[in-house]
């Protein structure tokens, strides 16, 4: 759809100082304490396993906490990002923090062209992030050419089954209302507010999103020469995916009230590229 990105990345844009300043995003944790992690990456950690050394992209980085994260790991990061905001934001980061990560401003479907292609050993990919592209098998040609022979690709995800269900409903039934499948028209809305704590107030609130099947998925990184290893799905999300509907477990992360184990909540997809591709 034309202008998509524009819309998408005003939303971003202005959303990204106050996503900064929240104490979800915890910045101020991670220049006092040079060993803290994001949630995302401290739950990403059993899976993810050591990836010291690794030379490693970060793919819609946002304002970078997870980037830095994975730096602190030991992985050489470059975050990429449409948002000059979020890239402001992480920029100022990582100097705060002293850790050495390239941010770059770019489309994720011209990763390509402003990145070496072929020499990635960590193509990593955070919550929240597909449901923003149109097309999953654009995605995965960026992936697979990003990578290195025996590179990996790293990613969590909402799973497109909770991405379907209705919110804000005043009983504990769990109601399908959007497409799970990939559409050629977004899904349109205009949500004032956003997903962390804040009293800041928007301007730009219309975005597009889609979503996109796990077969959809796992079928576009097969097309692009890659091999699943692994999918673990998961009764937990890291923010309140259905307000009011929704609790925070142990874990820190939310999850159903009612029986949690009535759906997936998010996943996390592992894919390699073969080391030789003979």
């Amino acid at each position: 759809m034309g202008g998509y990105l524009e819309v998408n990345r005003a939303w971003w844009d202005a959303r990204a100082a106050a996503h900064a300043q929240s104490p979800d995003y915890a910045v101020g944790s991670f220049v006092e304490d040079p060993q803290f992690l994001s949630k995302i990456v401290r739950f990403d950690l059993p899976l993810l396993g050591d990836i010291d050394g690794l030379r490693g992209v970060h793919l819609q980085c946002h304002i970078g906490t997870d980037t830095v994260s994975l730096a602190r790991l030991g992985a050489q990061m470059i975050g990429l990002d449409s948002s000059a905001g979020s890239l402001e934001q992480a920029r100022r980061l990582a100097s705060r923090c002293g850790t050495e990560v390239e941010f770059v401003e770019s489309d994720v479907y011209e990763a390509l062209a402003v990145l070496d292609s072929g020499s990635f050993d960590l193509v990593y990919t955070g919550i929240g992030a597909l449901c923003w592209l149109p097309s999953v098998a654009g995605w995965a040609e960026v992936v697979g050419g990003l990578l290195a022979p025996g590179g990996r690709l790293f990613m969590r995800e909402g799973h497109p089954m909770l991405w379907t269900l209705a919110e804000d409903r005043p009983d504990d039934l769990l109601v399908v209302k959007y497409p799970y499948f990939e559409r050629a028209e977004p899904m349109v809305d205009e949500y004032p507010g956003t997903y962390v704590q804040t009293d800041a107030s928007f301007a730009d609130n219309l975005s597009y999103g889609w979503n996109h099947g796990l077969g959809e998925i796992i079928t576009a990184l097969l097309d692009n020469g890659m091999q699943v290893t692994a999918l673990t799905e998961h009764d937990s999300v890291p923010w309140e995916a259905l307000p009011g509907q929704m609790r925070q477990s142990e874990t820190k992360e939310w999850q159903l009230r009612n029986q949690p184990e009535r759906v997936a909540h998010s996943y996390t997809l592992q894919a390699s590229k073969p080391a030789s591709m003979d």
